[in-house]
């Protein structure tokens, strides 16, 4: 194999591919890229055998063929190079010569037989396809991520509910504590899907929203559901992901239907001030004491290292006084993902879960999150 590639376009592909790249697996052959040549380019793919990522790039080509070379030490080595072209040819046994074009730098490389590396999967042609804007996708990421529990054991949890139903998509995430759920209305109605989306193809489909809106503000993604995959294309990029098969929370059964009290709040105030009283909670709980009395909402928090911290933000509310206790980071993202000026609190009583929603006039996207109360 050997082929001349602009340096630019190579490091771009494999910043993408190396991170999926799965180094400390038993199988030595994961922790590489894949790099094979052919008339179309050349085309760069990485895999842990859950997330498969590939991109192909334009290449000269000199002789077709296919090499897996450790994937962060390429991308590395392809770094240092000086601008402009840089040739990779294959030789005995594998290795593989980096030269830069015009200039004396080189690394050698011991690769593997690229028909050692695994077959990526393959949509089934038959299989309907979806478009949906990135910046749409990239919204529901944002909104929800933070909720997604990081127990591998839980996979239920450790997942993203995606679901499309008609003219609405939908995004649920939820860790067993506090729940975020985000809707948007499509352009294009599409027969009800309904998909478990591991919490690391989560990330990397982030980034690939990401990369194709830097490309291009209205960049579109074209999904596919085949089998036990779910495939992505943008920005040059094939990204699939084996979905997880278990049963996700019924989640409606979360969700409050009615709350004693509503109350509109200016979400920066209400920000800044769980940020303030936060940095004296508990580190063990991060437990803050939130009470709603006399035209006021106000944060408390104490913990014997730190001693307490206190801060109040004007509110329209004239009820009876409650007070509830949360987890502060937990209230704190769902406030952050709302990007109205207002965002609206209910609360029903000590022991029920908060519901926060924006304050704004309505748009096409539906936002709410649910916190759980916590004794403090």
């Amino acid at each position: 194999m050997q082929v001349t590639v602009s340096k630019k376009d190579l490091v771009r592909v494999l910043a993408r591919c190396q991170g999926v790249a799965d180094k400390k697996s038993t199988m030595p052959v994961l922790g590489n890229v894949l790099l094979e040549a052919s008339k179309e380019g050349l085309r760069v793919a990485a895999t842990d055998l859950y997330l498969a990522v590939s991109g192909t790039i334009e290449a000269q080509l000199e002789k077709p063929g296919s090499v897996a070379v450790p994937a962060r030490d390429l991308f590395d080595r392809v770094k240092m190079m000086p601008d402009g072209q840089v040739s990779i040819a294959v030789g005995d046994n594998a290795a593989t010569v980096l030269r830069a074009v015009g200039s004396a730098r080189r690394y050698t490389l011991h690769g593997l037989p690229g028909d050692e590396f695994p077959t990526l999967p393959a949509p089934d042609p038959s299989s309907d396809e979806f478009e949906l804007g990135a910046t749409s996708l990239a919204k529901l990421i944002s909104a929800t991520h933070f909720s997604i529990s990081t127990d591998e054991t839980r996979l239920h949890l450790n997942s993203a509910l995606f679901e499309w139903d008609a003219e609405r998509v939908r995004m649920v995430t939820t860790d067993g504590h506090r729940l975020s759920k985000i809707e948007i209305r499509a352009d294009n109605p599409k027969s009800p899907v309904s998909m478990l989306i591991p919490l690391k193809g989560v990330q990397e489909l982030r980034r690939l929203c990401d990369e194709a809106i830097a490309v291009d503000a209205a960049a579109t993604l074209h999904m596919v559901k085949s089998g036990a995959n779910v495939f992505f294309t943008a920005a040059g990029f094939r990204f699939s992901v084996k979905l997880v098969e278990a049963q996700f929370p019924p989640y409606q059964q979360v969700i409050p239907e009615t709350s004693a009290r509503v109350v509109r709040a200016p979400r920066a105030q209400v920000s800044d001030a769980l940020k303030a009283v936060s940095l004296a909670a508990s580190d063990r709980t991060g437990g803050v004491k939130l009470t709603l009395s006399g035209g006021n909402l106000r944060f408390e928090s104490e913990s014997p290292e730190s001693g307490e911290g206190f801060d109040e933000v004007p509110v329209d509310y004239d009820g009876e006084e409650i007070t509830v206790g949360f987890n502060a980071r937990y209230f704190l993202d769902a406030a952050m993902a709302i990007e109205t000026d207002e965002l609206l609190l209910a609360i029903s009583g000590e022991l029920d879960p908060a519901v926060l929603r924006p304050g704004g006039p309505a748009t096409n996207l539906d936002y709410l999150a649910v916190v759980m109360p916590m004794r403090i």
